[in-house]
């Protein structure tokens, strides 16, 4: 996978992860462990789960868009999250078990500002 450069993004980004689920247990129980041991290999600290949500109902939203489950991930900078996406380990190990967990992604690169 090759992303964009994101040099114009500074600080930690939050990663929203919408989420259509093929086998839900096979993504929490397989692909997120799997994930981990690849932040571990590539030394990538500071990334961690800061909401992991059912979606329970579409309010605002097209009548046919529904998602099981959104997952927002703190990264300590949008640098790492490329790092961590384009390597090889995570394209290895954890790639695999995310396709085979979900039927859906939409991923958004968002950073936090001050109300």
């Amino acid at each position: 996978m090759k992303l964009p450069d994101f040099e114009n993004v500074q600080g930690p980004v939050l990663m929203l992860n919408m989420l259509k689920f093929k086998d839900r247990a096979h993504y929490f129980d397989v692909y997120l462990p799997a994930f981990q041991k690849v932040t571990e290999q590539l030394g990538i600290a500071g990334v961690k789960p800061r909401l992991v949500s059912n979606v329970v109902a579409n309010i605002l939203a097209p009548e046919n868009e529904t998602w099981d489950a959104i997952l927002l991930v703190e990264y300590p900078s949008a640098q790492a999250f490329k790092t961590i996406a384009e390597s090889e380990v995570y394209q290895e190990l954890a790639n695999p078990h995310r396709l085979d967990a979900t039927a859906e992604l939409h991923l958004y690169m968002t950073t936090p500002f001050e109300l």
